[in-house]
């Protein structure tokens, strides 16, 4: 298998966004989903698949988890910004650095499992509040320019789907599992 397809098993994200109002339910399953299909998919693990790069040159699935964790609070707090100021600029960070710190590399998975699934209450309680005018209030990413709540909801259906698809070939490519 090549190194694109172990790295995006379910394609790149895309930015264009057509017919977006019908897509939102879908969007906000899959985000809703999210933190119990990661503990899912993580479930039953040992500690040495846990170290397990989940493809040549990338992160662990010990780290995975915790980016799911580390990357959702980032959103969620871009998310809010977006809905209580006129387009703020945002702070990128470094997802490959912060995977890098310790907590990430040997950090037990549970309490990023634990905060991943209060996040997500709380972030699907807020878009569900959401009116029609504001899935178009926008943050300002230095690197992607402006980025629209709508964009956002797209974006982290797959990016939940996007990593579980990473660990779930891993587990199959290893004989960890048969199919999930």
């Amino acid at each position: 298998m090549d190194l694109e397809t172990l790295q995006y098993p379910i394609g790149r994200y895309s930015w264009s966004i057509e017919n977006g109002s019908q897509n939102r339910e879908e969007w906000l399953r899959a985000i809703g989903d999210t933190p119990g299909e990661l503990r899912r998919v993580v479930s039953g693990l040992t500690e040495e698949q846990l170290d397990t790069p989940y493809r040549p040159g990338g992160w662990t699935v010990r780290q995975v988890v915790h980016h799911y964790a580390d990357d959702h609070m980032n959103s969620y707090v871009r998310f809010k910004l977006a809905l209580t100021e006129e387009a703020p600029a945002i702070k990128a960070y470094g997802e490959a650095l912060w995977a890098e710190l310790p907590d990430a590399r040997l950090g037990p998975i549970e309490p990023s499992l634990n905060l991943l699934a209060a996040l997500h209450k709380r972030w699907i309680g807020a878009w569900k509040t959401l009116a029609e005018s504001d899935w178009l209030r926008t943050f300002y990413h230095p690197k992607r320019g402006p980025v629209s709540l709508e964009q956002l909801a797209a974006l982290y259906a797959w990016h939940g789907k996007h990593h579980m698809a990473q660990v779930r070939a891993l587990r199959v490519r290893n004989g960890w599992t048969e199919e999930l």
